[in-house]
């Protein structure tokens, strides 16, 4: 019997996806499931409604069990074949309210704050030292697991994993898979979408779609940048960043435009405040997602469970497949996101980089890209500077190192001198308290 973890099951409708998607194929349908997380509420949530997917879709042919606490987490992860990891530490409140509201103060302001800027950092640096405890663990019960993680700041965290344990880890994210499908679609060209070829390669959320054909072999590209220009132009609309980036660099980018505003120096500025609104930047959007979500949760869980009937379809995310690939040992393509042995060659090889792999019985097969254009290549090393600093403050525990990871992010740069810098950085540390212990 396979033994799947879910680290952080409180996370009920991510739970849900992933190891509903399990429940649909028929190599995992008999798989033991350890769902693990810190909230005792929350894990029991999940576990209510993991249960009636089971016995409604499963005949209930899946072993789950619950670990509640640090105490009794290497009993979760013992014998895992695979460990999906899906935590936030110090969740919404305090943490995010603080990733958002100490920054502002010093006039920084931010959209997502879960991947790069000062709120990516420090999302980092209080996640690593979990991810820490669990490598550690992981190595003495479950040393040949494979760990899918799936938090964020995804390259921080994944790039940490695969240079400093020895855990087989693969960072996955929605991006890739739904990059060209929401580019054709949102500029009329659905008709492309059936057979298209498309190649994917560069970092988390900043990955580029570098080529897309049609089924007959032909280069959507021309239409797709003469369509995207005249959008831009014309319309106000949710993708204006990316299409800018269409127009400028020659390329579309794997994640959505509220993201990839807060990547680069170029649009959130406090000199230049009517960029916010020409291309249409929600401000603030994470920390409104989240008070949404927790007030609209206790609604959704009675729609879920819909009197005991819920039931799940197996949806794209990767997880699922991964798994299915390395026990049947049929050959799979994913968007991974891995170090960098050579793959994309004008990016470091100590970068956590996004590329295709190839899943099978071995595992993780990384596939070589070659070079980026140059220009993508560079706007992806402004933010493997601010992330491999981030990894480095994380592993010496210097606070000196914590600074320098703001001064290379690029929207930080761009909006603060190094002297606010440092106070911001200060400033956060004491705020999260107990969280940022480590970083003296």
């Amino acid at each position: 019997m396979v033994k799947i973890t879910f680290m952080g099951a409180g996370s009920t409708i991510f739970a849900r996806n992933v190891l509903g998607d399990c429940m649909c194929t028929e190599s995992l349908r008999e798989a033991e499931i350890a769902l693990y997380d810190i909230d005792a509420k929350r894990l029991s949530e999940s576990e209510l409604i993991l249960q009636a997917i089971n016995k409604n879709i499963n005949s209930s042919r899946a072993v789950i069990k619950t670990y509640l606490g640090v105490e009794n987490r290497k009993d979760a992860l013992r014998d895992a074949r695979f460990v999906v990891n899906a935590i936030q530490v110090g969740g919404y409140d305090p943490c995010t309210i603080i990733d958002f509201e100490v920054p502002k103060k010093y006039g920084l302001r931010q959209t997502i704050a879960d991947t790069l800027g000062i709120g990516g950092i420090m999302r980092g640096l209080r996640t690593i030292p979990v991810l820490r405890d669990f490598a550690r663990d992981m190595e003495e019960v479950c040393p040949n697991a494979i760990f899918l993680n799936y938090t964020n700041p995804m390259a921080i965290l994944s790039g940490y994993m695969q240079r400093y344990t020895k855990i087989q880890t693969v960072g996955l994210c929605h991006s890739v898979q739904t990059c060209s499908e929401h580019l054709l679609r949102n500029l009329g060209m659905e008709d492309k979408l059936e057979g298209r070829n498309e190649l994917i390669a560069g970092i988390n959320h900043m990955a580029w779609l570098l080529d897309i054909r049609d089924k007959e072999g032909n280069d959507l590209y021309p239409e797709i940048k003469r369509r995207a220009k005249e959008k831009n132009e014309t319309q106000k609309h949710w993708d204006m960043v990316r299409y800018e980036y269409i127009k400028h660099l020659g390329y579309y980018c794997t994640e959505s435009s509220e993201h990839n505003s807060e990547y680069n120096p170029f649009y959130i500025k406090s000199r230049y405040p009517e960029l916010i609104e020409k291309f249409n930047i929600p401000l603030d959007e994470y920390p409104r997602r989240c008070i949404s979500q927790i007030e609209g949760w206790e609604k959704e869980k009675e729609n879920i469970m819909q009197d005991g009937k819920i039931t799940h379809n197996r949806s794209n995310e990767y997880a699922s497949y991964i798994m299915e690939a390395v026990i049947t040992n049929k050959p799979i393509k994913i968007g991974g996101n891995v170090i960098n042995t050579g793959l994309i060659e004008n990016l470091p090889s100590d970068a956590c980089v996004e590329v295709p792999c190839m899943i099978d019985a071995r595992g993780i097969n990384p596939c070589h890209v070659g070079r980026l254009p140059v220009q993508l290549a560079g706007m992806n090393m402004t933010n493997i500077n601010a992330q491999l600093m981030t990894i480095e403050a994380a592993v010496t525990k210097k606070r000196e190192n914590i600074y320098q990871a703001a001064m290379l992010d690029p929207h930080t740069a761009a909006e603060l001198s190094i002297d606010d810098i440092v106070k911001m950085c200060d400033e956060l540390i004491d705020a999260h308290g107990d969280y940022m212990k480590d970083y003296k």
